[in-house]
């Protein structure tokens, strides 16, 4: 139970690795408020739990503040605190460079950073009255190495690095640490719309020869957020099977 008594807020967590990671924090004794867009989803996801007592759904859309900061008073009401962030939304419109849209690119942009950046501050006044304050971001591979296809998507990631970084800067010394996962490919609904020939193509650059699994990402999440990695700060972990190596 390492993470008995803590409220999480995991946004994205209706499906795919928020998911995985919301039922493991569950399991390990957290209070988990999921934060979704898609809050039918997330109701239909806690229906099928034995026990849900510890857990409910929020809807927010995290590139709008105003959304945000009513979904973290929606929290605050029904947990009464909040320790443990997890910045886990995120959507990809991948295009070539000379035919990606203006608007594609902001719509992640919004999403996959600003949203970061949204739901942090909005956290922040209450996440600084936690005795171990935990904010997690969810990074990827390609904005530590870029993928073609991917401007936007490499762009806003390697940006939340870049946040990750300066964020441990500054809230190191109010007991907060902030640390970012980088996963590489794994199975979630995200890949879905990827060629099988070029998934195939994908197992055999990975050196373990297959994708990684939502709740080895959510383990990662886990370690983070606990008492374990008190002293790890401003780190970015790639789980991805040693793809980049």
């Amino acid at each position: 139970m390492r993470l008995q008594n803590k409220v999480a807020i995991i946004t994205g967590g209706a499906s795919g690795i928020g998911w995985e990671a919301a039922k493991l924090f569950l399991d390990e004794g957290a209070k988990v408020a999921i934060a979704d867009y898609n809050l039918r989803q997330a109701e239909i996801q806690i229906a099928t739990l034995e026990q849900s007592l510890n857990i409910a759904a929020f809807e927010v859309n995290v590139a709008n503040r105003e959304s945000v900061n009513d979904m973290v008073e929606q929290v605050i009401r029904h947990y009464g605190k909040i320790d443990i962030l997890i910045n886990n939304a995120g959507i990809t419109k991948d295009g070539m460079l000379s035919r990606l849209s203006s608007e594609d690119f902001s719509a992640v942009i919004e999403v996959n950073l600003t949203g970061v950046f949204n739901c942090t501050q909005a956290v922040l006044p209450y996440i600084v009255q936690s005795e171990s304050g935990r904010i997690i971001n969810t990074s990827s591979v390609s904005g530590m190495h870029g993928n073609v296809g991917q401007t936007n998507y490499s762009a806003s990631k390697a940006g939340v690095i870049g946040m990750t970084k300066t964020w441990a800067k500054e809230l190191g010394h109010k007991g907060i640490t902030v640390n970012a996962v980088a996963p590489g490919f794994i199975e979630t609904p995200m890949i879905e719309s990827v060629p099988v020939h070029l998934i195939e193509q994908v197992k055999l650059i990975v050196p373990l020869q297959r994708l990684g699994k939502p709740t080895e990402v959510a383990n990662a999440y886990l370690f983070l957020a606990s008492d374990e990695a008190s002293y790890i700060n401003g780190t970015i972990i790639e789980v991805d099977g040693g793809m980049m190596i």
